[in-house]
């Protein structure tokens, strides 16, 4: 399935796809609208970082598990649907569920937005229902964590679905030489935002007395702004990018309409055509898992284990998003020079430091757990900016909706295995610590299949231009 060139597609644009600048005033006017569709690009992640900086990382984590906990019975579980779990875990548990629900859902989807070339409106459709979901928790009081895990999961899920569409653009709203530099950015983007309204849930977590609040209530007000922020900012971005029509395949050669497993199996059968893509992808997906339940769990870590209090897990969270654009953009510089894959490794190993240094962290001592959100910081922007630049470089044309439903599987998708083995471990042993280190495997199995893959085969496999470094 190729896309076809309209008269709204860049002069020598192809497939979707921008042709590299050229001279005279052609180039100049393809350059200055794909810049145009980049700056709104940007402005999604603007809008969807604050509910994985101030909802997922710092404030639900706790609440719910302390809601859990009120519900809970003399020993300490739930029973939702029956099932009996430790309080402690329900939130993990929650977070592993809400990914299952978008495998399901994420190949379809992306498979839908390929076919018809209309991803605008399906990406309004999953923002707007993960930024009513996510205002909705302002009612999650009281013992109702069963509401907590529903909204949980339909905004999670929704997230997930939203980023597909988001990343199935960058290939078309840039160059190759231009993909590291305008992924980093937009992941400062992100991280500039979650920074900015961490700032102000202090403000209103701190002061929730001086506003006539409960701390409940606080908690609450910062998890429902998330929510209004992430559908005000979005307009952004649905004002300024553009879709692109597509040519649909007629005869034998035609890709029926299919749904749920069955376009999954059909999109996994059509990545055995690029093995050197789905090595990558495997690879990414086990250290990713590692990122995400670090993202999704460092603040019950911090609030369970080492008994820090809410205030300052917020400081380190706003630690993480400031050091998190110097990351994101320094890493997209260095991957300029050395190529994004040596960058990435780099940033593997220093996460399994980072890691194994988190384990020995002493209870109650603030100084050392702000240390450790500023190594994360370090290398969360960038390693997760130039993993999505480099696997834009193996996507053949016209499936990039599809195969970054695959690739968001391994983002927030799949990235269950994590959190479940997190709240497992936790079930088991009672201690944070000891799941904590179990998430270093994660970190040094993605380093070593990463570094087998052969990138520079794998673009030319893929049928795309290799840029100078990768």
């Amino acid at each position: 399935m190729s896309a076809q060139t309209t008269d709204d597609a860049e002069p020598g644009a192809e497939d979707g796809r921008p042709a590299r600048s050229g001279d005279g005033a052609a180039g100049a006017a393809a350059a200055a609208a794909r810049k145009r569709e980049q700056h709104g690009w940007y402005f999604y992640d603007f809008a969807c970082s604050v509910y994985s900086t101030s909802v997922l990382t710092v404030f639900l984590g706790p609440y719910l598990t302390a809601v859990a906990k009120a519900a809970a019975d003399s020993e300490g579980y739930v029973h939702p649907l029956g099932i009996p779990v430790r309080a402690g875990s329900y939130f993990a548990y929650s977070v592993s569920a809400s990914v299952l629900v978008a495998v399901l859902i994420m190949p379809l989807v992306g498979a839908i937005a390929d076919r018809s070339g209309r991803k605008k409106p399906l990406l309004a459709a999953a923002a707007y229902t993960g930024a009513a979901a996510t205002t909705g928790m302002f009612f999650l009081n009281g013992d109702r964590y069963l509401l907590g895990g529903l909204l949980l999961i339909v905004a999670n899920a929704a997230l997930s679905l939203s980023m597909v569409l988001y990343n199935a653009y960058l290939p078309q709203i840039s160059t190759p030489d231009e993909r590291d530099t305008v992924s980093s950015r937009g992941w400062a983007f992100g991280y500039t935002s979650g920074a900015l309204v961490l700032v102000l849930n202090l403000v209103v977590y701190q002061g929730h007395d001086s506003f006539g609040l409960s701390e409940g209530e606080a908690v609450r007000i910062c998890l429902a702004s998330a929510g209004l922020w992430w559908g005000a900012f979005t307009i952004v971005p649905l004002r300024r990018l553009r879709d692109r029509a597509v040519v649909r395949k007629t005869g034998p050669g035609a890709e029926p309409a299919v749904s749920g497993w069955k376009q999954l199996v059909a999109t996994l059968k059509d990545m055995r055509r690029y093995p050197l893509t789905l090595s990558f992808l495997l690879a990414y997906l086990i250290y990713n898992d590692g990122v995400q339940t670090v993202i999704s769990q460092a603040s019950v870590y911090g609030s369970e284990e080492l008994e820090l209090e809410q205030s300052t897990l917020i400081v380190a969270v706003l630690l993480v998003q400031i050091l998190a654009v110097a990351g994101a953009l320094g890493m997209g510089r260095l991957a300029v020079r050395y190529g994004a894959k040596r960058t990435i490794l780099g940033s593997l190993a220093a996460w399994g430091v980072t890691l194994a240094a988190g384990y020995f962290l002493p209870a109650r001592t603030p100084v050392w757990f702000f240390a450790l959100a500023a190594m994360i910081g370090l290398v969360l922007g960038g390693s997760q900016a130039l993993s999505r630049s480099l696997f834009s470089h193996l996507v053949p044309a016209g499936k990039e909706a599809e195969y970054f439903s695959a690739y968001e599987m391994s983002d927030r998708g799949l990235s269950w295995v994590g959190p479940l083995v997190f709240g497992l471990t936790y079930q088991v042993t009672g201690s944070y610590r000891d799941a904590i280190i179990s998430l270093v495997v994660f970190f040094a199995l993605g380093f070593v299949l990463l570094a087998r893959v052969p990138v520079r085969r794998a673009v030319e496999a893929a049928g795309n231009p290799v840029p100078e470094r990768i």
